[in-house]
């Protein structure tokens, strides 16, 4: 069975196993093994509410409960842009126009803000690609929608995403290449490296001050702003399956999108069931649920087979066994 848990120190060789897997460009999933060592004390602690609420990063790990292979990752952050800046380039429409010569232009420019203070994020879905299949994506993007449910008030009214630009099959970033690269004179890998470890004052000293005209930039570049990297379509139709909408903001370093939802508007969040478990041998259910337990810190989630009766659930031994719950326990439950 597939099980979402917390992740926590003893996760980092497979989290770095999966941050080598992602590729470049996948900023939340650094191969450093100092800054993921971090990333999972920090989970732990938030998962324990050893921290405070704004501060916490809630790291969740895709698990096959038989063999104890970790396949996948997720996470949730409570709150971004409060000890380091959130930046991104909004696109921004203009329209200049000469009615002595009837002529009409739109243009559209990159102005460089930090206007998601305070929202929450939700991020580096990561599966290994034998495990793009069959539901396994679905079950730990939702996860993460059933965390913010089980305790909403830890989290902002805002949740965004960010999904990752576009890349060439040989790991070449057009927009990197012929815009941001202009700015910040160093590798990629480099700027991706310090967005995450530093508190982005190289950001602030060396991001374009005035707006950037998209008609000026090379096609290249034009092509892939608001463009998603071919490997988070799937993510991209997930996040819109659950009413993430793009809200004309950009990376700076590759134009990947940003979508946003609030956060009593996602489809899981909204939708899920608190429901007292009954246990049994065999459910008389059809399809199978989405189910997670109730409460942040001993969060669990997984999706088999529930009977629903009124306000109760019929789970069998091994899904039970899987969430940690009793019989006479509360669920939440996502049909």
């Amino acid at each position: 069975m597939l099980v979402v848990r917390p992740a926590g120190p003893g996760d980092l060789d497979s989290l770095l196993e999966l941050a080598i897997l992602s590729g470049p460009g996948f900023t939340s999933l650094p191969e450093d093994p100092d800054q993921l060592s971090e990333r999972l004390d920090l989970s732990r602690d938030s998962f324990g509410g050893r921290n405070e609420p704004q501060e916490r990063w809630y790291t969740l790990m895709l698990e096959e409960s038989d063999t104890g292979d970790v396949d996948g990752v997720g996470s949730v952050k409570a709150a971004v842009g409060l000890n380091r800046p959130f930046f991104s380039f909004r696109v921004v429409n203009n329209t200049q126009s000469s009615p002595s010569l009837g002529i009409r232009l739109d243009q559209k420019t990159l102005v460089l803000v930090n206007e998601c203070t305070g929202w929450s994020e939700v991020g580096s879905l990561f599966l290994k690609a034998d495990r793009r299949k069959g539901g396994a994506g679905r079950l730990l993007s939702q996860s993460r929608y059933m965390l913010i449910g089980a305790e909403p008030d830890l989290f902002a009214d805002t949740v965004l995403a960010e999904l990752r630009g576009v890349f060439t099959p040989d790991g070449a970033c057009p927009f990197w290449d012929h815009v941001a690269h202009k700015f910040f004179p160093m590798d990629f890998e480099e700027a991706d490296r310090m967005t995450g470890s530093t508190d982005k004052q190289f950001i602030l000293d060396l991001a374009p001050r005035h707006p950037v005209y998209v008609e000026l930039l090379p096609e290249p570049a034009r092509a892939v702003i608001g463009k998603v990297h071919p490997q988070g379509i799937p993510a991209m139709a997930l996040l819109e399956s659950e009413g993430f909408r793009p809200n004309g903001l950009i990376d700076i370093f590759d134009a990947g999108p940003t979508v946003t939802c609030r956060r009593d508007d996602i489809r899981t969040v909204r939708d899920a069931r608190v429901l007292t478990v009954r246990i049994v041998d065999q459910p008389d259910a059809e399809l199978p649920a989405l189910i997670s337990t109730t409460s942040v810190s001993g969060f669990r989630a997984v999706r088999q087979k529930a009977a629903i009766d009124g306000d109760q659930a019929y789970i069998d031994r091994e899904t039970a066994a899987a969430l940690k719950v009793r019989d006479g326990e509360t669920i939440r439950v996502k049909s």
